[in-house]
């Protein structure tokens, strides 16, 4: 095979594909085995496939508990293909070819503009050796912050809790290892009002999602703010709006019986963990059908681009603002913060929302008639997957292997991108000569 047919044969979003799925295969064969559970038993292919895809698409939904199912080195296996999910696996590469003293090729740094949503492919190793950096930073200050409190009520244990927690909230995971002190699948209702515990949490989060571009820009930028990318800005104030209106909302709807203290720790983690780390610290069932709409909403969003995070993206939904806004005032172009933004993108954006709605309703319609369970409760799976999020009505465990088939698509989908999986699919083609004739067609 010739140079140009390779290329033409593995693009750039196909090698991403290929990528996540080689590393999924490999966690699931390493799950299957006997010292990967705490029983020492073999796990069926279905249930270390759809572990080893949660943990790779960053999810964390999962069908059997963490904490009481796996072993430690099971644990240790979910935890390394969470890292690699989180960077992904191009970075990842590309940081061994580059610790090595390899040079890295033309075709490496064409994918990793891809993979980390990068504008030019210009210094892109310089941004690869920054978010090793930064990720390496970020967990381990992530690690001592969680280690007073888990060490405090687990002893020398709380060290492999603090390390395995902060991993998974910094890689938006929501992976948790506490079924086996406070009960299965209970997350961190525990903690749900100990700063020591959730305030970490929140903030490692925060800060994977917010994406490695927006931290290099504020990292060269430092205070100056107007001097910020026109993304970078639209990321921070859209994260800001996401989690200060939920917050409010959890606050006086979801919560008020609580006691002030807890009853804000619990508004705030509920805002931030939707995008899309899965972690949670209320009983999601006892949440008022608003609240869980909300939730729902939040998880379909997501992180922002080039982060650790899935969902359609804080600037999908900025663009998309931005154009309504351009609409309503009948300008030609919509704009933010003073610099206009190309039609393609708002192509773009409206394929994503379209994709991010239509999916998960259209596998929540399926699952419901499988299960024979309500559209709602159904919904909110399906938006957890699809958004890599990992938030639970409880019901992931006990569905059938079609179901789970279908939830496991929908993590690959949200993780590896729709667009990305289009793209890949559809053979490039060259532009457009001619044009069609215009046809006016009224909506609205």
């Amino acid at each position: 095979m010739n140079r140009h047919l390779w290329k033409r044969t593995l693009s750039s979003f196909r090698i991403i594909i290929i990528g996540f799925l080689g590393v999924i295969l490999f966690g699931t064969l390493l799950l299957m085995l006997p010292f990967s559970s705490a029983g020492g038993q073999w796990t069926s292919p279905e249930n270390a496939l759809f572990t080893a895809t949660s943990a790779v698409c960053v999810t964390g939904l999962v069908v059997k508990d963490t904490a009481t199912y796996w072993s430690m080195f099971g644990q240790l296996i979910i935890l390394i293909l969470i890292q690699i999910g989180g960077l992904g696996i191009v970075s990842i590469t590309a940081f061994i070819t580059i610790f090595s003293g390899r040079k890295v090729s033309l075709l490496q740094r064409e994918v990793l503009q891809e993979s980390i949503s990068a504008h030019q492919i210009g210094g892109i190793v310089k941004m690869t050796r920054f978010i090793f950096v930064i990720s390496f930073i970020v967990e381990l200050t992530g690690v001592l912050l969680l280690l007073p409190t888990f060490c405090s009520e687990y002893g020398t244990s709380g060290i492999w809790m603090a390390v395995f927690h902060s991993v998974s909230a910094f890689c938006n995971a929501g992976f948790d290892i506490m079924g086996g002190h406070t009960g299965k699948f209970s997350s961190l209702t525990h903690f749900s009002s100990q700063i020591g515990i959730v305030l970490p949490i929140s903030l490692l989060i925060i800060i994977g999602g917010i994406g490695f571009l927006t931290w290099a820009d504020v990292a060269q930028r430092k205070h100056h703010l107007k001097r910020y990318s026109m993304q970078s800005k639209a990321i921070i104030v859209t994260t800001a709006i996401l989690i200060i209106v939920p917050s409010m909302s959890f606050f006086y709807h979801d919560f008020s019986a609580f006691p002030m203290q807890k009853r804000l720790w619990l508004s705030i983690f509920q805002a931030v963990t939707p995008r899309t780390a899965g972690f949670n610290t209320a009983d999601l069932t006892a949440m008022t059908g608003s609240g869980r709409a909300i939730i729902i909403m939040l998880m379909l969003v997501g992180g922002s681009p080039g982060s650790t995070a899935g969902g359609m993206k804080t600037t999908t939904i900025a663009v998309l603002f931005a154009n309504a806004i351009a609409v309503f005032r009948k300008r030609k172009n919509p704009k933010l913060f003073g610099r206009r933004i190309k039609d393609e993108t708002v192509k773009t954006a409206s394929a994503l929302l379209i994709m991010y709605l239509s999916l998960p309703v259209l596998a929540a319609l399926f699952i419901s008639a499988m299960e024979n369970l309500t559209m709602n409760a159904c919904l909110f799976e399906t938006a957890s997957a699809i958004g890599t999020v990992g938030l639970s009505l409880g019901i992931t465990a006990s569905l059938g292997t079609g179901s789970h088939i279908i939830l496991i698509l929908l993590m690959f989908f949200g993780r590896v991108g729709g667009l990305t999986l289009m793209f890949a699919a559809i053979n490039s083609r060259p532009g457009e000569v001619s044009k069609y004739p215009v046809e006016k067609i009224m909506v609205g």
